[in-house]
């Protein structure tokens, strides 16, 4: 039975091993985010003006360009995604004013963040082609018409089902290619794959079933179900549980292989599903414009709390926090209009904010 070494990654090797995507990052095509709606993103001719995308890249927008506007969606959403998941804590996914890497340098170590935008960037991808299907939007494609007879539960499959298996086709072809163009015997590639896939299994593993009842008044004598993806914000709730219990690992050989093993022996292996980082995050407190990361002076934090990740005193990391009342604007005195709306009046009430000091 093959053994396991370890590879030796220290000094220089492990600088190197860390930083040398800095000019390729993986996660580079989310600058597609930035464009405004007018430029297009599909064709010869703009494909190879569009910064961020890797050579291979490149080549699937010229010859599949008319799933680049659901590629340019995909990329909004890991932004709003990333941002309203992280919402409370030190690291708040926020973006860098220009340039192709949207997160910042802390995309170009193997942290448990980079691993965490990897999944979700991979399953936004999935999720937005798929969405392009069961729209028309996508001449290649469509409704997932395999999905047909009877259930064990006795309903009918009919309508509509969404195709995720082309979604995640495209999401490898377009999302893994960079990693498999640097080959897969080094600690990245092999972490970033792992994390895309992890992600397109956030929603393979969350598809649900919406039915139909067909009858006299509306009656259940016959029911027809088809199979849809879970909203993207139940996606991004499972990956972000996934952040939270990630595993370190560390690079290692099995035989001939190079594969990815838990840095602590005692740790089990991580499933397919899970995440897995190589580094150790910053701790995110202090401005750091260099590598994108902006503190968290001036953030607003939870006064009441001293657990909660929002708690000043997790968030503010020790500086402390200064409170002030403000007066803020709030819908209050809500009515129901028949039919069918609900009118409020917007209430001035003063309210007390913490904010962390610098």
């Amino acid at each position: 039975m093959p053994t396991a070494s370890t590879v030796n990654l220290t000094g220089p090797l492990l600088l190197l091993l860390l930083w040398a995507t800095h000019h390729a990052m993986a996660t580079n095509w989310l600058s597609l985010a930035r464009l405004p709606r007018s430029r297009p993103v599909s064709g010869s001719g703009p494909c190879g003006r569009l910064r961020g995308l890797s050579p291979g890249q490149v080549g699937v927008c010229r010859a599949r360009g008319e799933v680049m506007e659901s590629v340019r969606r995909a990329a909004e959403m890991v932004i709003e995604e990333c941002q309203h998941q992280f919402r409370n804590r030190r690291w708040n996914c926020s973006t860098t004013p220009r340039g192709v890497n949207i997160f910042g340098r802390v995309m170009n170590q193997g942290t448990r963040e980079a691993a965490f935008v990897h999944a979700l960037a991979s399953a936004a991808l999935a999720v937005a082609v798929t969405r392009g299907c069961s729209r028309g939007e996508l001449e290649r494609c469509g409704c997932d018409r395999k999905v047909r007879g009877v259930s064990p539960e006795g309903f009918q499959w009919s309508g509509c089902s969404d195709n995720l298996s082309y979604g995640v086709a495209f999401s490898q072809t377009f999302v893994d290619e960079p990693e498999r163009a640097k080959g897969l015997s080094s600690g990245r590639p092999l972490m970033n794959i792992h994390n895309n896939e992890a992600g397109r299994k956030a929603i393979l593993h969350n598809m649900q079933v919406e039915c139909k009842c067909h009858g006299v008044s509306g009656s259940c004598e016959l029911r027809t179900c088809w199979k849809v993806m879970p909203p993207f914000r139940r996606v991004g709730a499972v990956l972000k549980e996934r952040f939270d219990g990630a595993t370190e690992v560390r690079l290692s050989r099995v035989g001939s292989r190079t594969v990815l093993l838990p840095k602590d022996p005692q740790v089990k292996p991580p499933a397919a599903r899970d995440l897995v980082y190589l580094a150790s995050s910053p701790d995110f407190c202090r401005l750091d414009p260099d590598n994108g990361i902006p503190g968290t002076a001036g953030r607003r934090c939870n006064g009441t709390s001293r657990l909660a990740p929002d708690g000043c005193e997790l968030l503010c990391c020790g500086p402390g926090f200064r409170s002030g009342r403000a007066e803020v604007v709030q819908r209050c005195s809500c009515k129901f209009s028949w039919c069918c709306s609900v009118r409020c009046q917007q209430c001035k009430n003063t309210v007390l904010i913490h904010t962390c000091k610098e």
